[in-house]
This record gives C-alpha cells, sequence and structure tokens, in this order.
C-alpha cells in the first residue's frame, strides 16, 4: 500500500472515531434520516442555516461502519458557512466520484477532505456506505427549500 493509501486509510479512521459534528442539534431547519438495508447502517443530517441563507453547519446521529461514520464526519466538515449552490455542486461531485469505480481522485476544491474517500468507490458494496450522509443532506436541503 502507497504512503498516499495509508494517510488515506489513517484519516478514514480518525474521522470514525473522532466525529465532527456529531449530536443532532435542536435549531435545524430540516433534518433526514437514511438507512442502508444492505449492511445496517443509519444515518440522521440535521441543516442549520446561517443568518443569511447560507448553510451554517450540518449535526448528526447515526451508526454503521467505519466508512459511512467518516463520510458523515467529513461532510461536517466541509459543511460551515456553505451557500447552496456550491453544497449542491459539492453533493454533486461526490456521488460522481463514488461511481467512478476508482478512476477519479475527486475535486478538493469542492470536497475538501472527503477526497480521502476516492479508494471506496473501487468497492461497490461500500459506495452506499460513504454515499448515506450526502444522500440524507441533499434530503434535508431539499426539505429546507
Amino acid at each position: 500500500m502507497s504512503d498516499l493509501q495509508n494517510l488515506y486509510q489513517q484519516v478514514i479512521l480518525d474521522h470514525a472515531r473522532e466525529k465532527h459534528g456529531f449530536g443532532l442539534r435542536d435549531d435545524a431547519a430540516a433534518s433526514s434520516h437514511q438507512y442502508n438495508p444492505t449492511c445496517g447502517d443509519e444515518v440522521t443530517v440535521g441543516v442549520h442555516p446561517a443568518a443569511d441563507g447560507r448553510i451554517g453547519a450540518i449535526s448528526w446521529e447515526g451508526h454503521g461502519c467505519s466508512i459511512s461514520t467518516a463520510s458523515a464526519s467529513l461532510l461536517s466538515d466541509l459543511v460551515h458557512d456553505t451557500d447552496r449552490a456550491t453544497l449542491t455542486a459539492s453533493i454533486g461531485a461526490f456521488r460522481e466520484l463514488m461511481q467512478s469505480k476508482g478512476t477519479l481522485e475527486g475535486d478538493e476544491e469542492l470536497l475538501g477532505d472527503a477526497v480521502v474517500l476516492a479508494g471506496v468507490s473501487r468497492y461497490v458494496t461500500r459506495v452506499k456506505c460513504a454515499m448515506l450522509p450526502w444522500v440524507a443532506l441533499e434530503d434535508a436541503l431539499l426539505k429546507s427549500a
């Protein structure tokens, strides 16, 4: 395994242990609960708007494998004071990355540290795990529009 792959694996494990944004807050404008019947992972994501109409933050709770947990944590880091258009573009870029079967590295400008999940796209059964919090966020954004 290359040094870069080792680093990516370590970032995923760190986020799975130290869950950024974990714990639902009461002030969510909307939330979405998503469940992956394939493996039993589940997550609820709450969207917290900023005063200017941007998305100030997300909060989340759930349980599942280290990939879904790390994905939610990485997503939480990405969504700080972000406009809806950028967030929608980030969700689209992540979906494209997960559908790439390992052929893309990911756009770090749109995905931030979530690019470390690029290797997951080579494992079809794990793609849903990584996508789960992103799908929940996408649904919550639609509900809060």
